[in-house]
């Protein structure tokens, strides 16, 4: 397993040169570097179901997104955007960085056996559940499956239980209001790592 983390790590690290690389020549041709479309978004729920539409209660139920301050990671695809477009008074959301990935499934993680809540203490339950069908069968291959949205992403996403996470330092402030408006709901882009730092 050892092998499998370095071999990840040295895929991140040419992934990160990958797109310094760009931007600098982008930046030498004097013009703006796009990086990729995310692919992985991580939402929170942040407010009650208090006078819920039906449709942003579907929504939520379909994210896995019960009670405040569970957080899921979801496949971002026109489908789901339209979804989270849906609920987003109720939610907000980003694109998480591996740092984020990680500390999530390290500090917060917990899977699905035998219809109970287990946390992630070693790689003897993932082994055991997902290594036959989905070829995952540590944490390390869990992380990279889920920060690389791969074929198995599904499978990976539905086998973590929804993470319970903390009230951020000070509350929620605004949930009333857009996070580009100062609140709190809404898309907050990759400023959703500062976020969890203060959630996981």
């Amino acid at each position: 397993n050892l092998v499998r983390a370095e071999k990840y790590q040295s895929e991140y690290i040419k992934a990160d040169r990958r797109e310094i690389k760009m931007r600098r020549l982008a930046k030498s041709r004097g013009q703006f570097y796009v990086p990729a479309e995310s692919k992985l978004a991580f939402v929170i729920r942040i407010r009650g179901i208090n006078k819920v539409a039906p449709k942003v209660r579907k929504v939520l139920q379909l994210f896995r997104l019960r009670q405040i301050n569970n957080g899921v990671f979801i496949k971002l695809n026109k489908a789901t955007i339209n979804m989270l477009r849906i609920a987003e008074p109720y939610i907000t959301w980003g694109y998480p960085n591996l740092k984020s990935v990680r500390e999530l499934i390290y500090k917060r993680g917990f899977v699905k056996h035998n219809r109970q809540r287990v946390p992630i203490t070693d790689n003897f339950v993932i082994e055991r559940k997902m290594r036959q069908a989905h070829q995952i069968q540590c944490v390390e291959d869990l992380v990279h499956e889920i920060f690389t949205v791969g074929p198995k992403f599904k499978h990976a996403s539905n086998f973590l239980w929804p993470f319970k996470l903390n009230t951020p330092t000070g509350g929620w402030r605004k949930k009333a209001n857009h996070y580009v408006d100062g609140g709190d709901f809404g898309n907050r882009e990759d400023k959703i790592n500062k976020l969890l730092r203060k959630m996981v």
